[in-house]
């Protein structure tokens, strides 16, 4: 709830051009009926100091000119308008399953396929400010590095810990699969995504990944797979006694498999061979998952030309009391 002023006579506010105007006339006027005196000797004046009465000459003046000042803007009348905002926004829980094999430390990517799959997929997370977003991770394993929640930082400090060889090596993509699957199926949100990144091939786990599929059409959860890596050989860090060594090395995905798991649980797959590409990746599903948010809007208008015309009248009585009592004139 926000809370603005407006007038609704704004017309009556130009009238407020007069105050400046009658301002000027008063003082040539003033000036006028000042009477010049010559003396001979101005010894007569020393010391000589001026009253109250002296002083606060001009205030019955001021005083008008403040009355004249608030009826305008009462005339005006203004109005503070309160406005409130009801809006229903359809939140998606987002499970991020993200493959952690020794395979994702090929450095076609910078610095390698592992820390730009986890930069995209924490920037991802900050443009989805309203959703409820998880993180798995699997290899040879698979293990749950966030469940669902609405606490970003949190997952996003608890995602740049992720690194390969946190559990034995091995693509089991099955697993990885059911495991974030497994985070969702009690979920209530209208909308259930699991976001699935591999560069490898399944080769090992106890679920088999079009079986993990047919469990997420049960719990009606879209899978969007994304195969990451650069075409052909790629150079990949072997470590030996003698300190580090590359060696180009090829690393097949299975983009047949993650074509009929997108494809099952009416997601989309991407194929992601550069770091641009895997943002864009990360952009596309942003777009394919916004929801509509519904705004209705109250407006009320409270008029407070009152406070103005209260004001004026204490100034009007104020001036009136000044004028015909201390500041009283003779003509």
């Amino acid at each position: 709830m926000f809370n603005e002023i407006t007038f609704a006579y704004q017309y009556f506010l130009y009238l407020l051009i007069f105050i400046p105007g009658l301002s000027v006339f008063y003082i040539f006027r003033h000036k006028k009926m000042n009477t010049d005196i010559r003396y001979s000797d101005t010894s007569f004046f020393a010391g000589y100091k001026k009253t109250i009465r002296q002083r606060l000459i001009h205030l019955p003046f001021i005083l008008r000119m403040i009355v004249l000042f608030l009826l305008i803007l009462a005339l005006s009348r203004p109005q503070t308008i309160s406005k409130t905002q009801d809006v229903e926004v359809e939140t998606i829980d987002i499970m991020i399953a993200l493959d952690i094999s020794g395979s994702m430390l090929a450095e076609d990517f910078k610095p390698n396929r592992m820390e730009a799959a986890k930069r995209t997929a924490l920037e991802f997370i900050d443009m989805r400010p309203l959703d409820r977003i998880g993180m798995t991770v699997f290899s040879g394993e698979s293990f749950t590095v966030c469940p669902l929640t609405t606490d970003h930082a949190l997952i996003k400090e608890l995602g740049q810990g992720v690194h390969t060889g946190m559990v034995r090596d091995g693509t089991a993509i099955g697993d990885g699969l059911a495991n974030a699957i497994n985070r969702l199926r009690e979920s209530r949100a209208i909308s259930k995504v699991i976001i699935l990144l591999t560069d490898g091939i399944n080769n090992t786990g106890v679920i088999d990944p079009l079986t993990a599929a047919e469990i997420a059409t049960m719990y009606d959860i879209r899978v969007y797979t994304i195969g990451v890596g650069s075409d052909g050989k790629v150079p990949y860090p072997f470590q030996t006694p003698y300190g580090v060594h590359y060696q180009d090395v090829e690393i097949p995905v299975d983009e047949e498999l993650l074509k009929q798991i997108a494809d099952m649980t009416g997601g989309k797959y991407f194929w992601a061979n550069t770091p641009d590409k895997l943002e864009k990746v990360y952009e596309d599903i942003d777009k394919l998952e916004r929801t509509k948010i519904e705004v209705e809007e109250y407006t009320r208008r409270t008029d407070k030309y009152y406070y103005f015309a209260l004001l004026a009248l204490a100034f009007f009585v104020i001036e009136l009391t000044l004028r015909y009592t201390l500041l009283r004139s003779i003509p």
